[in-house]
């Protein structure tokens, strides 16, 4: 196999998976959503409590039913024979695949909790933590950065109740928009396309990068200019986590559960800040007590931990070496590494363009 053949397919086999399935899911998302925003805000005002949890809600729903549809036309109208050819091999379709990461089965429900919460305990809560104390001014950077949007005015508000209950459905819509795109479509579909890890660390960076939007706001002008690249490294190491336990497991509830939990301890935070709180405050009240949990799961679970971070960094470490099925030279990786940055900068760009 010549060198620019191998380099051929591997541009090939990204940008097909970028260009239908990615970009149409992307923009039929979109034009849902178009529909969905229009009625909305017949119904509903714009400065309405109601506003922000509806429009997270909704985007959610869109997400769910859409990538399996699109997922479906593309198998069968679009990416040609060789597509077909391999789902006969495997004996199932993509959009069912896609489907069955949502399974849940009397055998597996209490596993899936579980892998979640150990997720929390030990990835998210500890590395936002860590973050707050490092870098004690990210939370006010947030906290700004996030009430400017008006489906965020939920943070504002003075009633606990009232921001509870939105802060909730919010923050579990996200996280199952995020996750469904993602680690659904752009890890696991992915990585039926190409190299599992370049599918890993596709999506761990457009992950990070949606994150990093916040640096083109005008509010970044007013605090140090690697604030938002935090806010990227942050999301793109939980992304890489949460990818290569997703395409072991086979499983996106974990991943959903632990993103919704730690984001609503975060938006607490964030809360506490508008409402005048010091952060001591929040910590000894939510977060020592989590981290407490914390600990404990860690010397419980030293073993488990030690034997799955072992085979995350093997597995993290073969995106840098040579593969050996192809053959591929280092010209070759580093065009493989290329390309994989190219497809996550193009599709976290039409992401950014359409909102998602």
């Amino acid at each position: 196999m010549s060198s620019d053949y191998t380099k051929k397919k591997m541009a090939k086999d990204r940008l097909r998976f970028f260009i239908y399935e990615i970009s149409i899911s992307f923009i039929f998302i979109l034009l849902l959503m178009i529909v969905v925003w229009g009625l909305l805000t017949f119904i509903v005002d714009i400065d309405s409590i109601f506003y922000g949890p509806l429009f997270y809600l909704i985007r959610a729903l869109m997400t769910f039913f859409a990538i399996p549809l699109i997922l479906l036309f593309s198998s069968k109208f679009l990416l040609g024979s060789e597509s077909r050819n391999t789902i006969l091999e495997q004996d199932i379709s993509p959009s069912v695949g896609h489907l069955r990461l949502y399974k849940i089965t009397k055998n597996n429900y209490k596993y899936q909790i579980i892998d979640g919460i150990l997720i929390f305990f030990l990835v998210f809560l500890p590395i936002d933590f860590l973050t707050y104390i490092l870098v004690p001014e990210m939370i006010e950077y947030q906290a700004y950065a996030l009430s400017l949007y008006a489906q965020n005015s939920y943070l504002l508000l003075d009633n606990y109740f009232l921001f509870l209950i939105s802060v909730i459905i919010i923050q579990i819509s996200i996280s199952i928009s995020e996750e469904t795109i993602c680690r659904g479509l752009l890890t696991k579909r992915g990585s039926e396309h190409f190299h599992k890890m370049s599918a890993v660390i596709i999506s761990s960076l457009y992950f990070g990068l949606n994150y990093f939007t916040y640096y083109f706001e005008p509010l970044s002008r007013f605090y140090p200019f690697w604030f938002p690249f935090i806010w990227f490294l942050e999301a793109f190491i939980i992304g890489i986590i949460l990818s290569l336990i997703l395409l072991r497991k086979k499983w996106l509830l974990p991943a959903i559960f632990a993103h919704s939990l730690n984001n609503i301890i975060s938006i607490h935070t964030i809360w506490n800040f508008l409402q005048g709180n010091e952060f001591i405050v929040v910590f000894l009240y939510l977060y020592l007590p989590l981290l407490i949990i914390s600990c404990i799961i860690f010397i419980w679970q030293l073993p488990r931990i030690k034997k799955s971070v072992s085979l995350g960094f093997k597995i993290f470490k073969t995106y840098f070496k040579n593969e050996d099925l192809v053959p591929e030279s280092n010209s070759n990786k580093f065009f493989r590494m290329f390309i994989d940055l190219l497809i996550a900068i193009l599709a976290f760009l039409i992401g950014f363009l359409i909102t998602i």
